[in-house]
Parts: structure tokens; C-alpha cells; sequence
């Protein structure tokens, strides 16, 4: 039995399922699972590093019992600063063929977090139970595999509300401290799309640092930063339609309507900012 786990984390986290089998009567009764982490932008006007240490990932399949136990798919140790991961930049985690089923929850050991400002503080934070009973993420619908064939699963931690500033963070002075309180989002890669594309002033220059954010009907789904380029790429939405606001200090705020988001599909979306008067 063979699992793949990667782990992309400042804007995903990835699990992908790669072919890979075991016969039975009826054909195959495995298949091979990828999981990748990646997360949410994070301001980096301040933050050098948000780093995070995990020690194992365990999957539970959505049949089992109360207290049924769960399934390892990694004890490698991996620590991974997760501003590193953002616009498509995943990491694994884990790599193997798991029974086929349907699987509802994916829990994570970390045993560290810290952050370090781009003045040099470092702040090394507590992770209440991380290593002990570790963190939960329920995966809505369940993630389904099936027999020779690949599928995948994203994680996507929202990095500014689980590295919580404590104090003024208008300035690094004013930083105290942070608090570790993680937010992670799952959703089945096999079943959803991504929205890619750059963005550019009106000389067609392509912008850093432009915040993508992503609705779905009034709700704020997902956000993510443009590159040096202007490049930026959302992964892990579900098919739909879905509002899209670009914003930049010293540019008009731009929103895009009812972009429409196909399963398994990129959708492009290439956005001209123009600079307030």
C-alpha cells in the first residue's frame, strides 16, 4: 500500500492520488494518493518566515467507527516555511496506495511553529495538542479513490489568521508576539479548478504584490498575492462562478464578476490595474 502526501502551505496544501494498483476480482482495489500543502497569503511587508514542523499525517476513511484508528501516511519529518509556498507551489508530504473508499478527514502532528520578522526577531510559538492528538481537517465532500487512478487533495492554510499578531503590527516595534491557531482549508483537487493569470498597469508591466481575493456570492473564499512578474494562480476552487477583487495600493481597486470555474480546467483571468489620480 502505497501514499503520496504533499504539503504546500502559504496558499495550498495538495494531495494527489497517482495510479498505481493491486487486482481484485472486479479490477483494481487501490490507488495511489499525493497529498500537497500550500497556504493563504501573508503580509510581507514584515514577516520573513512562518514556519511550521510536522512529524505525521494520518488519513481516516469516512466508514470508520468511533475510535477506529487512523491511517498513517507519513512520520518523515518536514518543516517548511510557508511563505515559500504560494502561486502554485506545493510540497509533499506524503506519497503511497491507500485502500480504495472514501476519506473525510486528513489529521496533522505539528510539533513546532514560529515566525521570523524581516528585522530578525524570531518568536517561537506553542502549539497546544499539534503534537500530541494533532490538527484536524475534515474534508467536505470526502475525497474518493478509486482503483488505478489518481486523485488529489488540497490543503490550503490561511496564514494570517493562523499566525494571529499580538500588538501593533503597523511597524515591527510594534509586533509582540504571535499566536498559532491554524486554519485549513481541504478540497478535493480531482473536482476543482484554478484561476491564473498577471497582473499589469496600463504600459502592460506586470505588478508585484497585488491582492487577488476570491468570493464566493458575498463570502470571502481564498486571497493570494501577485509575483515579481504579476503572476498569481488560486488553486483548489470548486466549480462555479465566483467575484474577484484586485487591489494595490496607489491603483483602483478592479472587481470581476461571475468568473466561471470549471472542474479540472484553469480559468484565466488577466487583469490591467490603473493608477488613481
Amino acid at each position: 500500500m502505497k501514499f503520496k502526501f504533499l504539503v504546500y502551505l502559504l496558499p495550498v496544501l495538495l494531495i494527489a492520488l497517482l495510479t498505481s494498483c493491486e487486482s481484485d476480482d472486479n479490477g483494481v482495489s487501490e490507488g495511489r494518493l499525493v497529498v500537497h500543502i500550500t497556504d493563504e497569503p501573508f503580509p510581507h511587508d514584515l514577516v520573513a518566515e512562518a514556519n511550521v514542523t510536522i512529524s505525521k499525517v494520518e488519513v481516516r476513511k469516512s466508514d470508520a467507527g468511533e475510535g477506529s484508528p487512523y491511517l498513517v501516511l507519513s512520520e518523515e519529518v518536514v518543516s517548511l516555511n510557508l511563505l515559500d509556498l504560494t502561486n502554485g507551489v506545493t510540497a509533499t508530504l506524503a506519497d503511497l496506495n491507500v485502500p480504495a473508499g472514501e476519506y473525510n478527514l486528513v489529521r496533522l502532528y505539528v510539533d513546532e511553529a514560529s515566525v521570523v520578522l524581516k528585522n530578525g526577531d524570531v518568536y517561537d510559538l506553542n502549539v497546544p495538542s499539534g503534537a500530541q492528538t494533532g490538527i484536524k481537517v475534515f474534508v467536505n465532500p470526502p475525497i474518493v479513490v478509486t482503483g488505478g487512478i489518481t486523485s488529489e487533495l488540497l490543503l490550503d492554510v490561511d496564514v494570517s489568521k493562523s499566525f494571529v499578531v499580538q500588538g501593533n503590527p503597523a511597524t515591527p516595534a510594534g509586533i509582540n508576539g504571535f499566536i498559532f491557531k491554524p486554519v485549513i482549508r481541504a478540497t478535493n483537487l480531482s473536482n476543482a479548478g484554478r484561476l491564473t493569470g498577471v497582473i499589469t498597469d496600463q504600459e502592460e508591466t506586470g505588478l508585484e504584490g497585488a491582492q487577488v481575493s476570491v468570493f464566493a456570492a458575498d463570502t470571502l473564499h481564498t486571497t493570494t498575492f501577485s509575483g515579481e512578474e504579476g503572476q498569481y494562480v488560486v488553486l483548489g476552487l470548486h466549480a462555479g462562478e465566483y467575484n474577484v477583487e484586485v487591489s494595490l495600493r496607489d491603483f483602483a481597486t478592479q472587481q470581476i464578476e461571475n468568473v466561471e470555474i470549471t472542474a479540472g480546467n484553469a480559468t484565466v483571468l488577466d487583469v490591467e490595474l490603473e493608477e488613481e489620480e
